[in-house]
């Protein structure tokens, strides 16, 4: 089956193949479409005849299709053109002619591909295993290409020479292992070969590059992040390993289940984001509806009465948790909780407030309706669901693939985590905010039914968030069996209770300047797990499970935390946390372990305060590294009683000093987060370090002000 699509010139498209001896190369015909459909004045004839002489244009016909789920099917121009690039450029004509809104352009920003493929049906499914080459390198900065590290079948090679050399080298390598797949440690580092030497060089399967995408920042949801530069070599799919979210979390087994269920080939799939290969998955139903994807949302938001509109904008259920340690604590989720709330409730966005069933009020406390006829969402995602449980059974029985099920159940993992935020976004091709109201509404009313449930049977909730719940047995109250009280749940809600786990304690942490529970930081162990493994520990939103801690932090705290379970007592904590404070100031730690990693949110020029990220801002200028909004930087701190850059050195200055005073304090604020919970605040924290002689528990603040 074709795995890759190239586009050599205006009119055709190059099919790769993976065969059992290599690869097949056919080339064929094609013309990419788009669709207009006019409204209101705007005339399809006027706008054929004004399209039909551009050089771009290969063909203007008129043909029927859908615009719409709750839509007949409507006259509209089918445009076809010369190159998948063009498409864009010449809707943007055609809605810029008339009134705003007068036309409406459709099937317009798809991907390159994904495009072909749907167009074409084609299956873009390997039908075997592509071969890999992987290619690292460090940054690259003005300097240009530095030592490349190959690895394919099991055997590395490095390549340190000049940059003509090393290209040459890569070339060679290349030309000999033919692997289907480049994965690069940074995308950069296709134009950085291919500027290393004087003529042509082959990366791909004949010569050349294109670059598809230039580097970008963009702000989503308050974070700000980096999309770089995207490039193709002929019939070879590149992944870059540094932009690509399901190669770091499930893996090349989790892209290709993406690929079959998406038809986003393979080097498309692994750059996509979540919501994007949900939408290609949603896009295909569509389609294979007769319904066109629309260009730019325009569904705007239903009037709603004030009431009404504070009822819906409530979001998730989530109970504050109890502070404290807990003894005895069980764990249970809700299967796929808000995509089980989609098929079971029926929610579609052409199902939620129909108008063919104006007087139903099927959703809790909005008085919304939801037509009983099918919806297309859950037609999308009940496979999803299915195949994730059938995957997950198959890993429970030790059948098939290991490695391979696990990569793949992550993958629909992700997407269905994603399936239920992406009906609120603004710029969803389906979706639509009275989904997104819907579904919060039926998972409030499922959370506290079930509340209410396990009170009744002798359970206490010490927390519960989103479609999570935490329970302990009532003092002086007989409880029922926690699994048969799941089971009434299960058959009351129509969405399986899975008991998740039993945890010998657990700490809910307070927030930093008050003694209100902080929602998402807790630890605790696992029951029936090895006091001293890492693993028998769950953690969320502690400085451990922070992509910006270092990681000698990291394993001070999981010791503490360790060492807190052991004892329960504050004193050995903090004995053993001096141990840490110890070895920092005895310069027995490497600097490599305090690396510190965060994500630039402005260009250096931009910020109005000296911080450390500023410093080490400017010290990769300097070196030609620059790094755009949305990238990460590491550093160390070696002076941070200095000004400037002088504060700080990248980890690729292989520094060897450290400030020890500055990750003591990082040291004591992670130890803050573990004896929080047991109302030991950072003073307590800091009087038990100065004073090896008081070591009672009076020694300690209970207090955020103490």
């Amino acid at each position: 089956m074709t795995y890759c699509v190239d586009f050599p010139e205006p009119g055709t498209a190059v099919e790769w193949s993976l065969t059992a001896s290599g690869v097949e190369r056919e080339t064929v015909a094609y013309h990419p479409r788009f669709y207009v459909r006019a409204t209101g004045a705007g005339s399809l004839a006027e706008i054929a005849d004004a399209i039909r002489p551009h050089p771009a244009v290969t063909a203007v016909e008129v043909e029927h299709h859908r615009p719409g789920w709750r839509h007949e099917p409507t006259p509209m121009l089918a445009v076809a053109v010369t190159t998948p690039d063009a498409v864009a450029r010449l809707a943007s004509t055609i809605t810029s002619a008339g009134r705003p809104g007068e036309y409406r352009c459709f099937n317009v920003d798809l991907s390159r591909q994904f495009r072909y493929c749907v167009e074409t049906g084609v299956d873009p499914t390997p039908n075997r295993s592509p071969r890999v080459l992987r290619l690292a390198a460090p940054p690259i900065g003005d300097a240009g290409l530095e030592p490349v590290t190959a690895t394919t079948g099991g055997e590395t090679r490095c390549f340190d020479a000049d940059p003509a050399t090393i290209a040459r080298g890569v070339e060679a390598l290349i030309e000999e292992t033919e692997p289907d797949v480049l994965e690069l440690s940074t995308g950069r580092l296709v134009p950085a070969l291919f500027d290393a030497v004087d003529g042509a060089l082959r990366l791909g399967r004949e010569p050349g590059y294109t670059q598809l995408a230039a580097a970008s920042s963009y702000e989503s949801y308050g974070q700000v992040g980096h999309s770089p530069a995207r490039y193709a070599v002929p019939g070879r799919a590149i992944v870059d390993a540094g932009n690509s979210f399901f190669l770091r979390e499930t893996g090349t087994e989790g892209i290709l289940d993406l690929v079959a269920r998406s038809h986003k080939p393979l080097q498309e799939a692994a750059w996509a984001s979540i919501g994007n290969v949900l939408t290609a998955i949603q896009i295909r139903e569509a389609l294979a509806r007769d319904v066109l994807v629309p260009w730019r949302s325009w569904r705007a938001e239903r009037f709603k009465t004030a009431s009404t509109l504070a009822a819906a904008d409530r979001g998730g259920f989530t109970f504050s948790p109890a502070v404290g340690v807990h003894e005895d604590v069980h764990e249970l989720d809700f299967s796929s909780l808000y995509p089980n709330i989609m098929c079971t409730r029926n929610v579609s966005p052409e199902t939620v407030c129909c108008d063919c069933h104006p007087d139903r009020e099927d959703v809790p406390g909005l008085g919304y309706s939801i037509c009983p006829e099918p919806g297309y969402l859950p037609d999308v995602l009940q496979p999803l669901i299915d195949d994730r449980d059938e995957y997950k059974r198959r890993i429970r029985a030790g059948e098939g693939d290991t490695e391979a099920l696990e990569g793949a159940a992550s993958a629909i993992k992700w997407i269905l985590v994603s399936c239920f935020g992406y009906q609120g976004f603004s710029n969803a091709k389906f979706g639509r905010i009275e989904c997104h109201e819907a579904i919060n509404a039926f998972a409030r009313e499922i959370l506290l039914d079930a509340k209410a449930t396990l009170e009744r049977h002798g359970w206490r909730v010490v927390h519960g968030i989103v479609d999570s719940l935490w329970v302990t047995p009532m003092a002086d109250r007989e409880q029922t069996d926690l699994g048969a009280v799941a089971e009434e749940i299960t058959d009351g809600a129509g969405i399986r209770l899975e008991y998740e786990a039993a945890y010998d304690w657990i700490a809910f942490c307070p927030r930093r300047n008050d003694d209100a529970g902080a929602l998402t930081r807790y630890f605790g162990k696992r029951a029936g797990e090895p006091a001293d493994e890492t693993a028998s520990y769950k953690r969320r939103g502690i400085e451990a499970r922070q992509r910006s801690t270092s990681p000698f932090i990291v394993d001070a705290q999981l010791a503490l935390i360790r060492e807190f379970g052991r004892t329960r007592s504050p004193e050995a904590v903090c004995e053993r946390l001096r141990t840490f404070v110890d070895r920092l100031r005895a310069g027995d730690v490497a600097p490599s372990r305090l690396a510190i990693t965060n994500r630039v949110s402005k260009r250096v020029e931009e910020y109005s305060q000296s911080t450390t990220n500023v410093a080490a801002l400017e010290r990769a200028a300097d070196l030609g590294l620059e790094k755009r909004p949305g990238q990460s930087v590491e550093y160390v701190v070696v002076d941070d009683e200095k000004a400037g850059r002088a504060r700080v050195a990248l980890v690729r200055e292989d520094p060897t000093q450290y400030d020890a005073d500055y990750y003591r304090d990082r040291l004591c604020r992670a130890a803050a987060s573990v004896l929080a919970p047991a109302g030991v605040r950072r003073e307590g924290i800091e009087t038990q370090l100065a004073d090896r002689v008081d070591g009672s528990l009076s020694a300690f603040g209970t207090g955020p002000d103490d």
